[in-house]
């Protein structure tokens, strides 16, 4: 059985998660967050483009390739900026194929907005948001639906 993001077995024990679910979770969630935010949203048909919505911002469309994770690592949440090519392995997002990222932390419903110039070709990027630390370089993105808005 899934309750929101946390799964738990039929036993009541906790299990592995499906991250197939928890994408759609978050996906779900970003639906209603951008929604909220006066931002109108489009999915698109299949899932063959490098992004996975368009935000209307009444001034231009963004592509927005939305990341989540419900991990903890060593104080911080990881996300990936990557994906898969046949034949080339991961690859890193670039301006042609994306203009921001967001990054969903589910356990905190923390919401980070970068623009793929902030953080490209960075492969893997780290979340902080319930400490303070010197390494969490991308508090400034956190809420950051304003950058949308220009």
């Amino acid at each position: 059985m899934e309750t929101g993001w946390q799964v738990v077995g039929e036993d009541g024990g906790a299990r592995r998660p499906n991250t197939k679910r928890t994408g759609e979770f978050s996906e779900a969630a970003f639906l209603m967050k951008a929604s909220a935010e006066g931002f109108a949203v489009t999915k698109p048909w299949g899932d063959s483009e490098r992004y996975d919505f368009i935000v209307d911002s009444g001034r231009r469309l963004w592509r927005v390739q939305l990341k989540c994770t419900a991990t903890l690592r060593a104080r911080g949440y990881d996300v990936q900026s990557i994906y898969s090519v046949y034949g080339r392995g991961k690859v890193c997002y670039t301006a042609d194929e994306i203009d921001v990222l967001v990054a969903h932390i589910i356990p905190k419903n923390a919401w980070y907005v970068l623009p793929i110039e902030d953080f490209a070709p960075a492969r893997s990027l780290r979340f902080y948001p319930d400490i303070e630390c010197k390494r969490a370089k991308w508090e400034e993105y956190r809420e950051a639906w304003d950058l949308m808005r220009k």
